[in-house]
């Protein structure tokens, strides 16, 4: 898994790729506070190397929690800039920082 992050000059956001190695997978999307956890919207396009992947604009000068949903499980980040605990999931969420 992989977040690459690349920040635009001429707007106070940055374009975030969240890229998901899962071949066997059906269907992923990211969610997290960037999207309400909100999966609709935010699913990643299946290439043809087995990879999930997928551009977001975010705010600048934040930090994120999110987590990807593979064929409905919620699984972590493993490059996440840090993890963060989250009393109403009973579990860590990555987070990205920009």
């Amino acid at each position: 898994m992989a977040v690459a992050k690349q920040y635009l000059k001429t707007k106070p956001v940055c374009k975030v790729t969240f890229t998901v190695p899962a071949e066997e997978a059906k269907k992923v999307a990211v969610v997290g506070d960037f999207n309400n956890w909100n999966p609709k919207g935010s699913t990643l396009k299946k290439l043809k190397n087995g990879n999930f992947k997928g551009t977001f604009e975010l705010p600048k000068e934040g930090s994120y929690e999110f987590k990807y949903i593979i064929d409905g499980d919620y699984v972590n980040e493993a490059e996440a800039d840090r993890y963060q605990w989250n009393d109403y999931a009973g579990s860590e969420n990555a987070v990205i920082e920009l």
